[in-house]
Parts: structure tokens; C-alpha cells; sequence
């Protein structure tokens, strides 16, 4: 399992409108096959910056989705908020203990 992260940073003044938005673009993204889940956090500290974790099967599967007509679906609802372009990485499985 890969973890996707991405920092957003939406328009100040836009956070509700975007949390709003948020709760109907979740259950598009997870609806992509081979996503496991997905959930959005607010900073504490600046309220404008919001981190989305999303659970996926691998790198591969993030990528088909984007490639996917959900993504544009996706993107329309979460994209005209953004106050720049998201940061996004990826996260392997856990280090063992």
C-alpha cells in the first residue's frame, strides 16, 4: 500500500465553500478503483492548509486515476480553490519495528 499526501493550500477566506466541496469530491476519489480511502485534515495553525492522505494500491493505481475521467470530476470540484498547486508525494508501507 502507498500512501499519497498532499498539501493544499486554498484561497484564504474560501475554507468553508472548499470543506463544502471537499464532502463531495472524497467519495468520487474513492470510488477509483484500487483507492482503500481517503480523508482530509485542517491545520491547526493555518487554517487555509489542509492535508489529504489517500490510501492507494500502488504508485500505479494513483497515476490510472489520474488518467481517469474521475479525475476530472475530481479536479473540478477541489481545484478552483486552490491558492497554488498541491504538493504531492508518496509514502511507502511502514518502516518495522
Amino acid at each position: 500500500m502507498i500512501i499519497e499526501n498532499a498539501l493544499l493550500s486554498v484561497t484564504p477566506g474560501r475554507e468553508e465553500e472548499f470543506e463544502a466541496s471537499m464532502a463531495t469530491a472524497l467519495p468520487i476519489i474513492e470510488s477509483a478503483p484500487a483507492c482503500i480511502g481517503a480523508e482530509v485534515r485542517r491545520q491547526h495553525e493555518n487554517e487555509s492548509v489542509y492535508l489529504l492522505l489517500i490510501r492507494w494500491e500502488s504508485v500505479a493505481a494513483h497515476m490510472a486515476f489520474r488518467a481517469s475521467p474521475l479525475f476530472a470530476q475530481w479536479r473540478e470540484r477541489t481545484h478552483p480553490f486552490y491558492a497554488e498547486p498541491p504538493s504531492v508525494t508518496h509514502f511507502n508501507e511502514p518502516i518495522t519495528r
